[in-house]
């Protein structure tokens, strides 16, 4: 703060002169009716891309029921994640680069057109496209949504408008699995595409009208050579931790493979950001220590969530028998949880400066939370998985969005965006770990603890088991197959525990400084 081009650590980190920036954002940022216009829309811009990452989940086999072709159902899902993924980091350096308005109305018009292709989609193949592209466009939009929040608003007023779009990001994630099952009993699947069409385009156009003109460097040239070099990174790892344990095993060749290549690719990225004039990931990023802390804390605790968000509703329906609505229904506490405490430390952050302990208490509660649901079994009271779930809820919402504060807090604006994005890709590596690792392990644990509580007479296929299979089998059979789910999930949530107190000990060591109280939209930092 206050220190020109020079972050922490002694690393110096360049930053091109900036056009001038709409005279209604002053130093101190939007104030009033603009300002909750301009938010309400940039929260609207999250909490769609947000949403798509898990609103298909529980449609999926009814939507390959549908349109056939099963054995592409993996690349619904793991298409969007590596559009996302892989665009992070390059949206977040590109609305540095040419501004972030226009960036951002075109992220929200891809989303659009993907989302409209999915709805009309005759077959898997269109579907597959249009999570391609929607995938492409909702890669910037939680990135550049949180840029520009910090283009209107300083660091010291930030904690609270976080604090309700990290809530708002959590809760969608949670919801999602009860909006995609409710669309699917109430209006057809394919209204869980057709719905977010409106919602994109309506934040587009509340962006046109109130987002003010943002800052570019017109001098800087791309980073063409880091963009693919990061891209093949990326997307090869994303690859292997989706496909290791799951389509193929961890030691083949297809999943060595792509991390060699993930490896070499790396290599070449920073042999590309040595001699790039404006790298897409600054190595001087990585020698400031809260950047490198945040992201690693970011990371771990991202395992968790996407871990455990991802089977809590189909367990719910398996185990103990839900509805899909039901099972939705259950993962809301989690919400209510994040939602309180996300909006509370955000309020508290920009209230006192102070925010060092939340990424701290983050980790403690998590890992409590992570402890509890470790205990869950068939017949544990709907109260105590309630209230286990908001504890969980309450832990996530304590610091995750304060991570990103205290990044957006440590660079010259000028890098808001490329720092906010490298931060968020280490989250969304994260969540990719914690669904792949929760699935292998617990597909592997399934089948051995189902196997053994079932005579070989009963041909159940063990590989595949859906809440509608289950529906199908008898009486004291759906009973061996629900307490071997628990056995072969609920334990896997212990594994959550050390990564949180990994967490715990490594946020101790983030530096407390001050909250700019200013924006400087201009070539010196904050």
């Amino acid at each position: 703060m206050g220190k020109g081009h020079t972050t922490t650590e002694g690393s110096t980190v360049k930053s091109s002169p900036a056009t001038t920036p709409d005279p209604a954002r002053a130093q101190g940022g939007l104030q009033g009716k603009r300002l909750s216009l301009v938010f309400g829309t940039l929260l609207l811009a999250m909490a769609v891309s947000s949403l798509s990452e898990t609103i298909a989940a529980t449609a999926l086999p009814t939507i390959v029921g549908d349109l056939g072709g099963v054995e592409a159902m993996q690349w619904v899902t793991t298409t969007y994640i590596l559009a996302t993924t892989v665009t992070m980091p390059i949206y977040g350096k590109m609305g540095d680069v040419v501004g972030r308005k226009r960036l951002l109305m075109g992220c929200l018009a891809l989303y659009a057109a993907g989302k409209a292709v999915c709805g009309l989609t005759p077959n898997m193949g269109f579907l597959i496209m249009g999570r391609l592209v929607s995938g492409l466009g909702g890669g910037g939009l939680i990135i550049l949504s949180q840029a520009s929040l910090a283009d209107i608003i300083p660091p010291r007023r930030l904690g609270t408008f976080m604090g309700a779009m990290g809530s708002t990001f959590t809760a969608c994630r949670v919801v999602g699995p009860l909006l995609g099952g409710w669309f699917v009993e109430v209006t057809g699947w394919r209204w869980i595409f057709w719905f977010t069409v409106p919602l994109a385009l309506a934040a587009l156009a509340g962006l046109w009208r109130f987002l003010p003109r943002d800052a570019a460097d017109r001098k800087t040239h791309p980073d063409y050579a880091g963009m693919v070099s990061l891209a093949a990174a990326v997307c090869s790892l994303v690859l292997a931790l989706s496909w290791g344990g799951n389509r193929f095993a961890w030691d083949s060749w297809q999943v060595v493979g792509l991390l060699c290549v993930a490896v070499a690719s790396a290599g070449c990225l920073v042999a590309a950001e040595r001699r790039a004039a404006s790298p897409v990931m600054p190595l001087g990023l990585f020698r400031d220590r809260n950047f490198v802390l945040t992201s690693a804390v970011g990371f771990l605790i991202n395992i968790g969530l996407m871990g455990a968000v991802s089977y809590l509703p189909t367990y719910f329906q398996i185990v103990d028998r839900m509805s899909p609505e039901a099972a939705g229904l259950m993962c809301v506490p989690m919400s209510v949880g994040s939602l309180v405490a996300s909006t509370s430390t955000g309020m508290l952050a920009s209230k006192t400066g102070r925010y060092r302990w939340m990424p701290v208490a983050m980790c403690a509660v998590c890992a409590a939370g992570f402890g509890l649901m470790a205990t869950m079994a068939p017949g544990t009271p709907v109260w105590q998985t309630v209230a286990i779930l908001l504890t969980v809820g309450c832990g996530f919402g304590l610091g995750l969005q304060i991570l990103t504060l205290i990044v957006q807090n440590e660079f010259p604006h000028s890098m808001v965006g490329t720092a906010t994005a490298a931060n968020s890709l280490f989250r969304q590596v994260g969540s990719t770990v914690g669904a792949s690792l929760v699935g292998s392990l617990f597909t592997a644990r399934l089948v051995a603890d189902v196997a053994d509580r079932l005579p070989p007479a009963d041909n159940v296929s063990l590989s595949s088991i859906t809440p509608s299979f289950v529906d199908g089998l008898s009486g004291p059979v759906q009973a061996a197959v629900a307490q071997g789910y628990s056995e072969a999930l609920v334990p896997l949530f212990a594994y959550f525990v050390p990564l949180c107190l990994a967490g715990l000990v490594l946020a101790l060591f983030i530096r407390q400084k001050p909250l700019a109280t200013t924006i400087d939209h201009g070539a010196a930092g904050k």
